[in-house]
């Protein structure tokens, strides 16, 4: 498996969808696709202080298999995983394409 790792968690990725309410519209966030198996992997604290985070966030690395569904993810999208809501910013392909990896961030104080 290469750079992938194991892949023993369940994530759930969300889409956002504009819903009228009768007064605006909103932006709302729902499933999309069902739970995917991945691997998780913590940023280092020095990664994070290059990269200008504060320290009310956790920043991880998930790593999926590439499908059809995945490779149409964007940073538009979310991802949940272990209660927690990470806004994805960045996806990139490892081992000849067979994954991706997933840099998000989630707020770890709220």
């Amino acid at each position: 498996m290469g750079q992938a790792g194991k892949l023993d968690r369940r994530v759930q990725f969300q889409r956002a969808t504009n819903v009228d309410d009768g007064l605006q519209q909103k932006e709302v966030f729902t499933n999309h696709g069902g739970r995917v198996w991945a691997g998780r992997r913590d940023v280092s604290d020095a990664e994070r202080a290059v990269a200008g985070w504060i320290e009310a966030t956790v920043a991880c690395r998930f790593t999926i298999r590439s499908s059809s569904f995945s490779r149409g993810l964007t940073a538009k999208d979310r991802l949940i995983c272990e209660g927690l809501s990470f806004d994805i910013q960045g996806i990139k392909q490892l081992d000849r394409r067979d994954y991706l990896e997933i840099t998000a961030t989630a707020r770890a104080d709220l």
